[in-house]
């Protein structure tokens, strides 16, 4: 007996020694900053807004998270409660955060929440008034001051960067609706349709220190944010989603990255107290899936990014746009004048516009295809099938939002997706009818550039 004492007390100390928790494999960083713009202004989202915006009902904010890898790669993420992000703001700031924090183009991401109650971001002079002129001045000042606010935060996120850890997992949430609806017409209505194609997914991705203090909680979703419509500044349920998420995460910052949400509406909607009720749906969703067994990411950070020429359908001629002018649609005759203007200014319409794809990889598991413009629920479901990676996140909205990006089945069905919403703008008809297999095709071949 007198034998087996030590080989006892052996397996006892064994058994109460303290489990050793791994070490970080990342570092971490984020910040905030509120971009509330501090006097009124006209908002975007809705043109049929007469006047501009009359005070604020949630204030509105960009946010930065910077991850590095054990081998020194970084890769930035900004979220903008805003309605999109104007071209020339993704250029200037890549090319800044490239000369000063020697970050890639290709490992930058700026999305937006899509609230169409921020302030206008266009800098043309879209209708050629003195009332236009004097926006356009006014936005221009706008994202003047918020490009220096990205650099800001993005230097604030890399200063606060420590050890940390980086955790995924997913919950869903039921508040958005396709918005596609037949009106027995042989054309389609915004109105909510209960069998028309969702993604109601919800991936979350939480960074903590080595101790388990929380740096950030990143989460997406597929859903236009239109749940208000009057003249006060707000981040809409995407903001109010956020709010509630630090109140309960204090330590965090929380960022929203919209999906794929071209067709895909909140209901019920049009009241304050419902974007608040959204918002807290899809925090208790985010809440959910931090409750998980999260999985945890390791490994290196790798980043493709390109932009594709994506060509536009058959341009209409001068003497078409002639005819649009006399148009008794406001909108279609402003369209055909704004043409005119450039065929007069520039010479020949544009072709193609230069549409941004990029693919990030964070370790060996997650795939994050982000894609521009306001992209329909239909890519978010043909990428998760097509992409064979353990997780695969798309986010629309990144980079550059310049029109709705339908798929092909949208594009032959109309409608204002597929094409309608064009005479809003500046391009000069609807996309080509290759646009789908263009996109796809070439998140494909920049998956294959970030092999593991």
């Amino acid at each position: 007996m007198k034998l087996w004492l030590p080989l006892l007390l052996c397996i006892c100390v064994i058994a109460a020694a303290p489990v050793v928790s791994e070490p970080p494999a990342w570092q971490a960083g984020a910040a905030s900053a509120k971009i509330t713009p501090e006097k009124s202004m006209w908002m975007a989202g809705y043109a049929s807004r007469t006047k501009p915006s009359e005070g604020v009902e949630l204030d509105l904010f960009a946010k930065a998270f910077v991850l590095t890898d054990q081998a020194g790669a970084r890769f930035a993420l900004i979220t903008l409660d805003l309605i999109g992000v104007p071209r020339n703001l993704r250029l200037a700031v890549a090319e800044r955060v490239k000369k000063e924090h020697g970050i890639d183009p290709a490992n930058l991401a700026i999305n937006a929440s899509h609230t169409h109650s921020g302030p206008e971001l266009r800098t043309s002079n879209i209708h050629g008034s003195a009332v236009a002129v004097q926006r356009g001045k006014e936005a221009a000042e706008y994202t003047t001051k918020l490009e220096n606010t990205l650099l800001r935060l993005i230097g604030e996120a890399i200063q606060k960067s420590v050890p940390a850890h980086l955790d995924y997992s997913t919950a869903r949430c039921g508040v958005s609706m396709n918005r596609r609806t037949p009106d027995g017409k042989g054309g389609w209505s915004n109105f909510p349709n209960p069998n028309g194609p969702v993604d109601q997914t919800v991936p979350v991705l939480k960074a903590s220190s080595a101790e388990g203090k929380d740096i950030a909680i990143i989460f997406g979703y597929s859903c236009h944010c239109t749940t208000l419509g009057h003249q006060k500044f707000s981040g809409d349920y995407a903001g109010y989603a956020q709010q509630e998420i630090e109140k309960a995460h204090p330590d965090a910052v929380a960022m929203f990255a919209n999906g794929c949400s071209g067709d895909q509406n909140p209901y019920p909607r049009r009241t304050m107290e419902l974007a608040q009720t959204h918002g807290k749906s899809l925090a208790t969703s985010v809440q959910t899936a931090l409750e998980t067994h999260m999985q945890r990411l390791k490994g290196p950070i790798r980043a493709a990014y390109r932009e594709i020429p994506l060509a536009y359908d058959t341009l209409p001629t001068r003497e078409q746009l002639l005819e649009e002018q006399k148009s008794t649609n406001k909108y279609l005759a402003a369209h055909g004048t704004r043409l005119l203007q450039h065929i007069a200014d520039e010479g020949p319409l544009p072709t193609s516009y230069p549409y941004p794809v990029q693919v990030l990889r964070l370790g060996n598991e997650l795939t994050w295809v982000t894609l521009g413009g306001e992209v329909v629920i239909d890519y978010s479901l043909r990428l998760k099938r097509d992409l064979k990676d353990p997780i695969v996140w798309i986010s629309g909205y990144t980079n550059d939002v310049m029109a709705y990006i339908p798929s092909l089945r949208i594009w032959q069905e109309g409608g204002y997706e597929g094409g309608g919403a064009m005479i809003y703008g500046t391009h000069p008809t609807r996309w080509s009818d290759k646009t789908e297999e263009h996109i796809i095709s070439t998140v494909m071949e920049l998956r294959k550039a970030v092999n593991d």
